[in-house]
């Protein structure tokens, strides 16, 4: 028997328009496999609907994450993740179906809720001798201090929403009379902020999943932005080369390799990660990690494992599979 599979997507935050995109793309290889029920879930602060391919929308029952059409009700065997930002990269999705007892593919709640929190993720990881680079932390409200923040980070510097993806809140500053307006930007996303020193290397983008019940690293993506940063512009609108494998030296790729992998281990990671790393003095400092990663047919991951000789199908349907055991 065909299980039925829901597919989450949309979102509160900016990045719902790209995950929209990326559960699309979930949706129709799905479809094209033939092997479930598929149905596309969209989840918004004001609505969480099931929608047909004709747009017609049927509200979900949020007790038991049904939804019932022509008086049939429909339970799901499992859900599948498509959502970028928050509530479904931050540990509140995950929180519910663990709640009401329903797989689905992303990492556990404490997890997702960790890594979406670029400061306390840094902090978690730089015990266990994970480079990162200089950073200083600001919350909405409190006073700005220019000169002790480019004290400890120095100047060209990255001001951050400290919860926030797709390079939403992200301003790379030069001169201390740009820190207000950085500030604003970043609020826009998140209260909190996080400001990183400038690190001037090669950018690269791991991709870590499980795949066949093994920890597996994808082939290294290497990033060219070709504009000033690897901003919304360059990660989904054309503007920057994503070459994979990466043009570095194997002793570089190893050493990134085996930097991710313990990430993903020391974590308790499970489903898809990716996470970006540039090379400072040859050695790799990380950025942050993603827990629901772009899906779209533009997106570093499913590239990446099309590299390994991983199909999106297959890429897909091994998250479902490893979600239901």
């Amino acid at each position: 028997m065909k299980k039925n599979i829901a597919i989450i997507m949309g979102g509160y935050s900016s990045e719902y328009e790209i995950s929209l995109k990326s559960g699309q793309v979930v949706y129709e290889t799905l479809q094209e496999l033939g092997v479930y029920h598929v149905y596309k879930v969209h989840i918004f602060k004001e609505k969480w609907v099931y929608v047909t391919d004709t747009s017609e929308e049927f509200t979900i029952d949020k007790n038991d994450f049904s939804v019932t059409v022509s008086n049939k009700k429909i339970t799901f065997h499992c859900v599948f993740n498509a959502i970028h930002g928050s509530p479904g990269e931050d540990g509140i999705m995950q929180a519910y179906f663990k709640l009401i007892n329903m797989p689905h593919t992303s990492c556990n709640m404490y997890q997702a809720a960790l890594t979406f929190n670029k400061r306390d993720c840094l902090s978690v990881l730089k015990p266990f001798g994970i480079k990162t680079a200089e950073s200083y932390y600001i919350n909405k409200g409190d006073e700005l201090n220019e000169e002790a923040i480019i004290n400890k980070v120095g100047l060209p510097c990255f001001v951050k929403a400290n919860r926030a993806g797709s390079s939403f809140g992200i301003t790379k500053v030069y001169k201390k009379a740009d820190f207000k307006a950085a500030l604003e930007i970043a609020y826009k996303e998140d209260n909190e902020v996080i400001i990183e020193s400038f690190l001037d290397g090669v950018e690269v983008s791991v991709g870590v999943i499980s795949y066949q019940g093994n920890t597996t690293v994808l082939p290294i993506t290497e990033i060219v932005s070709e504009n000033d940063f690897f901003d919304y512009q360059a990660k989904y609108l054309g503007a920057s080369q994503e070459i994979t494998p990466a043009r570095i030296s194997e002793e570089d790729a190893e050493k990134v390799r085996l930097i991710a992998k313990k990430i993903y281990e020391i974590l308790k990671m499970t489903g898809f990660t990716r996470s970006e790393f540039i090379f400072k003095n040859g050695e790799p400092h990380l950025l942050e990690i993603n827990t629901v990663p772009g899906l779209t047919k533009a997106s570093i991951l499913p590239q990446q494992a099309e590299a390994a000789g991983i199909s999106r199908a297959q890429l897909f349907q091994n998250a479902i599979n490893e979600a239901l055991q």
